[in-house]
């Protein structure tokens, strides 16, 4: 087994570390490039075409499809590496952050902002805090908080869609699904507050823990 896939050296035994050039890295990195199409193809004639928020909703699907495989095949093949480490939850972030910013935009309302203010917030804050001072501190991601994920993938994959743009016999559907998808929204809202909520929590009482037992190893 060569060393891009986690294998051993055959002289020393040692796990080897593998190299960021591989395929999760570069699905990674695919995602955050993705980024501005996304966001120029949802926003195209502000907003208003159906057939440029039909290639953003393709770019958007493509994205959370690609954060699930290249997850899976860096833990199958034990190809983690510390750039996936921190460009994966980069590009999670930004493909979402997007999406809200480009929707607030189009939507044009105070509650829209509201949400995605509030949301941008909370996603960032919880990230730069896995990748900075927590690093002597492991928070298991808990099951709020995938919830929270796939309700918003949810939500912001069908407003993506130009459900209230098309004629015809898909207005009725458009709109029945577009009222499907605010309430979606609202819920990934309540799961982002609470999930975030649950990690602070968590954090809190890790670093009340890691103080407590400091004094007791120093009495040594």
């Amino acid at each position: 087994m060569s060393g891009a896939e986690g294998g051993t050296t055959p002289t020393t035994g040692a796990v080897a570390k593998p190299s960021n050039w591989n395929l999760p890295n570069a699905l990674t990195t695919l995602r955050i490039a993705s980024v501005p199409f996304y966001g120029w193809a949802l926003l195209a004639d502000g907003g208003d075409s159906v057939l440029w928020r039909t290639v953003a909703w393709a770019i958007f699907v493509a994205a959370m499809v690609t954060d699930k495989v290249d997850g899976d095949i860096a833990r199958k093949r034990n190809l983690i590496t510390n750039f996936g480490k921190i460009a994966d939850p980069i590009a999670d972030k930004a493909i979402t952050g997007m999406a809200f910013i480009g929707l607030a935009i189009i939507m044009d309302t105070w509650w829209m902002w509201t949400i995605a203010i509030v949301v941008l917030v909370r996603e960032w804050a919880v990230t730069l805090l896995r990748l900075s001072v927590l690093k002597s501190v492991v928070i298991a991601a808990a099951q709020s908080g995938k919830w929270k994920t796939m309700a918003q993938a949810l939500a912001l994959g069908f407003l993506t869609l130009p459900l209230l743009e098309v004629d015809g016999w898909l207005d009725r559907p458009g709109e029945v699904t577009y009222a499907g998808a605010l309430a979606m929204l609202v819920v990934a809202f309540a799961l982002t507050l609470w999930s975030g909520y649950e990690f602070f929590r968590d954090v809190w009482k890790q670093r009340h823990v890691i103080r407590a037992k400091a004094p007791a190893a120093g009495a040594r």
